[in-house]
């Protein structure tokens, strides 16, 4: 069987599948609903804690996907860590969840992507449905080259990413009429129920848009120098990252009063630029808004077809999975079965659902499972042989681990709906354990 160790993507283009992964609509449509959890204007510090979370957690991807830079990511971390038998239920139920959650990412891209457009053209909602369907076929179609290609692709979409957001900040700063609050006021405080109430709530939303910058791990058998770059494009993505967000939400709603923004002013970015350029700017950023929500729905796709892959490959998952195109070198199979289930999602779920579902499915086995996983191979191995050893360990993985169930438990409803998904998974490998094949011994 050929394998997928074609190490053709440097680090600018890690970089930027990274940033246009993190960069998808999330922002543009989650901005009004965390202005909206704070009725005293502190919403930028929702934003803080979305980008806290991704430091805390990029120690752990950065340590883990140098050491192990194969393609699946999580896949074969679990698979590693958890040694025999823990590795091969952990790794199963990582690709358990994410053959139903990827294609939920998938859906989620592609439905904010339908409604966004409905500022520019009037869509009754079967007609945003055949858009965000088609845009998924669109986006399968695309990934069906060679890696190489898809590198540079990557690149050109990721500097309309930060031009669209440069262009935005300095059009807000320009013209600002009121500062953003950062520090309570009055008989405001941090420390109060309401205030850690609204964080979590709105972190939901802030922690979606940051969510990607691991992206890359999932390439790792297509990174060049993974060692180092693969720690490099984590931390630079969400450094460039972090940066745009805060001074986008200082720029637009340094324009915008907070007090009359509501949650579902879905076109707040669009509305911003049309109040202080007039009708065609509005326009012209909501074209690039679109383009940028393309850009990421591209990337995830990327990155997500090959866990499939990665498990088939090890014997994990089913053998269709680990074939690779004959000529282009790409799991096709994969690709195609996450398009298509993404554009079913997309024509049946709505976005504030899926959004939710999505962050309640990751934390327990992958975000968490990790966070445990490498307090694992740190006991077995220590640290001498690691290419990149985080900062201040174990206090990353602790802070972690505490920051991910704080927002577990802040989707509400949804983390019934995550243990429901990682129960049946388990239930799953047994049953496949037991009456199935039998799973192979590791390597």
């Amino acid at each position: 069987m050929s394998s997928l160790t074609n190490r053709k993507i440097n680090l600018i283009q890690a970089t930027s599948i990274n940033m246009i992964d993190m960069v998808g609509i999330g922002p543009f449509v989650v901005m009004p609903f965390v202005v909206a959890q704070f009725n005293t204007g502190l919403f930028i510090w929702a934003w803080i804690f979305g980008a806290f979370t991704a430091f805390a957690d990029a120690m752990i991807w950065s340590e883990l996907g140098a050491k192990y830079p194969l393609a699946g990511g999580t896949y074969n971390f679990h698979r590693i860590a958890f040694g025999e038998k823990g590795g091969r239920l952990m790794s199963f139920l990582f690709v358990w969840q994410t053959s139903i959650q990827a294609p939920l990412v998938v859906a989620s891209a592609a439905i904010g992507f339908a409604q966004y457009l409905t500022y520019l053209v009037p869509l009754e909602l079967w007609q945003q449905k055949m858009v965000s369907g088609g845009l998924v076929i669109l986006v399968f179609i695309l990934l069906y080259r060679k890696i190489e290609t898809i590198g540079k692709i990557s690149v050109i979409m990721g500097s309309i990413v930060v031009l669209t957001i440069t262009w935005i900040i300095i059009s807000g700063l320009l013209a600002q009429q009121h500062p953003v609050k950062i520090l309570p006021a009055g008989n405001e405080s941090f420390f109060t129920l309401a205030f850690w109430a609204a964080v979590g709530q709105a972190s939901v939303k802030t922690v979606y848009a940051y969510l990607g910058y691991y992206n890359v791990c999932h390439l790792g058998g297509e990174i060049k120098q993974p060692g180092t770059n693969i720690p490099r494009s984590i931390f630079i993505s969400i450094f460039g990252i972090s940066v745009l967000y805060l001074l986008m939400n200082i720029s637009v709603m340094g324009v915008m009063p907070w007090q009359s923004v509501k949650e579902e002013d879905k076109y707040l970015v669009s509305t911003f630029m049309q109040t202080i350029y007039g009708a065609k700017a509005g326009v012209l950023v909501t074209v690039l808004i679109l383009c940028i929500a393309f850009s990421s729905l591209f990337a995830v796709v990327l990155g997500y077809s090959r866990v499939p892959y990665a498990a088939a490959s090890d014997g994990n998952f089913f053998t269709v999975f680990s074939k690779l195109h004959p000529t282009k070198n790409f799991p096709y199979i994969s690709l195609l079965v996450l398009c298509g289930l993404g554009l079913i999602f997309s024509l049946l779920f709505r976005l504030s659902d899926v959004i939710s579902s999505i962050l309640a499915m990751r934390i327990l086995v992958q975000f968490i499972g990790q966070g445990v996983g490498v307090v694992l191979l740190r006991k077995k191995y220590g640290n001498k042989e690691l290419p990149f050893k985080m900062w201040a360990y174990p206090l990353p993985v602790l802070l972690s681990v505490m920051v991910w169930l704080f927002l577990f438990v802040s989707t509400g409803w949804f983390a019934l709906w995550g243990s429901v998904i990682a129960l049946a998974g388990i239930a799953a490998y047994f049953i496949k354990s037991r009456y199935f094949e039998k799973l192979p011994a590791q390597s």
